[in-house]
């Protein structure tokens, strides 16, 4: 059996697929897709997104099922460490007493520009030290450089979260040896310890690469919004998450320069 459930701090999921909220054309699409990726968790951007349309009125909470789904807030849009911190902060005020969970995990981004979207390292490891110190765990969306994932671990990090490439590219996994380096490095002394690829995916096959190189779990928005049938890509990207989960626990073979046949070459008849 495939092991989909997925621990990250206080909080246990069952998929390990991650989806967002944003860039969808009505919040009723959003809902659907949701229920489709099969997703325990939402990822909701506290400093960009309009919780209620100003031309509608409609809250955006309110197609989001409290009782099916665990938000998770993160800090999308913040390019220095005291923003991230305090838009975190907004977020858990948001969400305290408000009948979600979530209220206590926060996804962290601190980015260096507009342009690449590029996590900004040294501002991102001041504004994790100090959200951990606040009691915050913390899912840190980094860059896939093995020594800064170290360090972002070390840190107190519930969990590292490298990109697969940049924001919204659709490039899937650029460099999946650093992300195997990273793997090796974070989990040889806690097999547990969450790694998971975020950012960058852009179709099914970018995820299940992902997933069969042992990644925890995949976290996107925009392949799935930004794709031409939004609702069918959520199931696609469900079932993508579950068969590369199964592939890389069932462990592929090994590749060779040639061919292997599949039957045994004794018995044969001889022309």
């Amino acid at each position: 059996m495939i092991s989909t459930q997925l621990k990250i701090g206080p909080y246990e999921l069952n998929s390990r697929l991650i989806v967002g909220t944003g860039k969808y054309s009505t919040l009723e699409v959003m809902r659907e897709c949701h229920q489709e990726s099969g997703a325990t968790a939402v990822t909701v951007a506290v400093r960009r997104e309009r919780l209620v349309d100003k031309n509608s009125g409609r809250n955006i909470l309110d197609f989001i099922d409290p009782h099916k789904y665990i938000l998770l807030p993160n800090t999308a849009g913040c390019f220095n460490a005291q923003e991230a911190v305090r838009v975190a902060r907004l977020g858990r005020e948001m969400l305290t007493g408000s009948g979600y969970r979530g209220s206590d995990w926060v996804k962290l981004e601190c980015l260096g520009d507009t342009k690449t979207l590029l996590p900004e390292p040294v501002a991102t490891l001041e504004a994790l030290e100090i959200l951990v110190q606040d009691g915050f765990h913390v899912l840190v969306y980094c860059s896939d450089d093995v020594m800064l994932c170290k360090r972002i671990k070390k840190a107190g990090a519930a969990a590292v979260m490298p990109a697969g490439s940049p924001i919204g590219s659709g490039q899937g996994v650029l460099n999946p040896n650093a992300i195997r380096i990273i793997l090796e490095e974070l989990k040889a002394d806690d097999p547990a310890y969450p790694v998971i690829v975020d950012a960058g995916v852009g179709t099914a096959s970018d995820v299940s690469a992902a997933m069969e190189l042992g990644v925890d779990g995949v976290l996107l928005n925009t392949a799935i919004a930004g794709a031409r049938a939004p609702v069918k890509m959520a199931r696609a990207m469900m079932l993508a998450t579950e068969s590369g989960r199964l592939a890389y626990e069932a462990g592929r073979i090994g590749r060779k320069l040639y061919a292997t046949a599949s039957s045994p070459w004794e018995g044969r008849i001889n022309s």
